[in-house]
Formats: C-alpha cells, sequence, structure tokens
C-alpha cells in the first residue's frame, strides 16, 4: 500500500501556510494519531517491512526520510555535511514516523533548540553499507541522531564538551518512550535510562543509535 503526503514546504506562500492544517497519519507508535503541526517536505508513504537483522537484513518497500523539515535535517557523516544523500535515508514506515514525532514534539517542548539531526537509516533495499562505518543499520530499524551542539549550531557534535547534555537527555527520553529497543550512547556522556535500553557504546560520543523493535 502506498500513502502520499502532500504537507508544504519551507518555500510554500506565506498564505497557505497560514491556511494550513495538520495532516494526521494513522499507523503511528502507541496506536494513536500522528499529527505533524509544522510546515515539512512530503514524504511518499509505504507499507515497509524490514528483513532478517539489523545486522544481517534487508529492507522492502522503504519509506524516504526527507533531506530536511521544519523540525530536523539530515547529516551525511561520510562528508560531514547536510543533507544526507538519498541513498542514506531509507526506512521502515514506522521508523520514520516515529522520528519525524520525535522532532515535532522536542521542537515545541523545546523552543529555540537547534533542529534534530539525523543522521543514517538504512539503505533503500537495506543491506550493509559500503566499508565499515556500521555493522548494523541493515533493515530500516535503526537510526543515527546526533545530539544537539551547546552552540546551536547544525552539524554534529564534534566532542562531548560541544553537547548540550540537557536537550540531549531529553530526546533519549522521548526516544524510550517512543518504544526504542535500545539507544545506544556514547560512553563519555553521561545520558541515562532504563536498565538493557539506554546502553554505552564506542564511537557514540557525538550520536546516539536509536532500534526500534521489527513489530
Amino acid at each position: 500500500m502506498l500513502f502520499a503526503v502532500a504537507a508544504l514546504g519551507q518555500g510554500a506562500p506565506q498564505a497557505a501556510r497560514a491556511g494550513a492544517q495538520p495532516q494526521v497519519l494513522a499507523g503511528s507508535y502507541e496506536q494513536t494519531p500522528f499529527t505533524l503541526t509544522r510546515p515539512y517536505v512530503g514524504v511518499l508513504w509505504r507499507d515497509s517491512r524490514p528483513v532478517g537483522k539489523p545486522n544481517r537484513g534487508a529492507l522492502i518497500r522503504g519509506t524516504k526520510l526527507p533531506p530536511q523539515g521544519a523540525t530536523f535535517f539530515s547529516w551525511d557523516p561520510v562528508r560531514k555535511r547536510s543533507p544526507s544523500p538519498q541513498a542514506r535515508r531509507y526506512a521502515t514506515d514506522k521508523l520514520i514516523r516515529v522520528v519525524l514525532r520525535v522532532a515535532d514534539e522536542y521542537a515545541r517542548a523545546n523552543p529555540g533548540a537547534p533542529r534534530l539531526a539525523i543522521g543514517d537509516l538504512s539503505k533503500p533495499g537495506g543491506g550493509r553499507f559500503a566499508g565499515a562505518f556500521h555493522a548494523s543499520h541493515q533493515n530500516g530499524l535503526d537510526a543515527d541522531i546526533y545530539y544537539p551542539r551547546l552552540d546551536r549550531r547544525e552539524r554534529s557534535p564534534w566532542n562531548v564538551t560541544d553537547i548540550d547534555l540537557k536537550l540531549a537527555q531529553d530526546l533519549v527520553d522521548r526516544f524510550v518512550r517512543a518504544g526504542a529497543t535500545y539507544v545506544f550512547v556514547g560512553p563519555r556522556t553521561p545520558l541515562k535510562g532504563p536498565r538493557g535500553v539506554v546502553m554505552a557504546l564506542p564511537r557514540h560520543d557525538n550520536h546516539m543509535h536509536v532500534r526500534l523493535p521489527p513489530g
């Protein structure tokens, strides 16, 4: 099943923006209506299916994350710039919905915070990324979310001292409430969460790794 959602982009006329109504999409996490209240680039929703495991799997009918929106932007960890190539922005429709909802709620709860920085998701059909950059991200259920910076710049932090830890903890908490199976955080960060869900993992001092269950 294919869902086409037309939403207002950031370049839309002011009059059109003022008359825009929230988009309500069914099937979000916690069985509640998924409402986007801010302008963003439209998403072509697909009935996606993860196959196999995060470290050995595939993605059927992946949904593509837009390069940016009112509450988020994509980040390319290879070239260290935004936006990320579209080939790194595919995931299950469930993961895309959760990430966009968290971005929207986070922005409303934290006025003045930088937009949510979204890194690698999965390839269009899943499978392993080239090189040794990731061991997982193969079936559309993993997302890299970069910690917000103290200086509010929209790019990845270089060191733990660059991170706004209060905002980073807020994001960890939101993804836990959204039903994440795991949220991997950096061992040098003081970020906390439920035992067995939020765990420290090397090479995650500039981003958290969020994983959703397949169901």
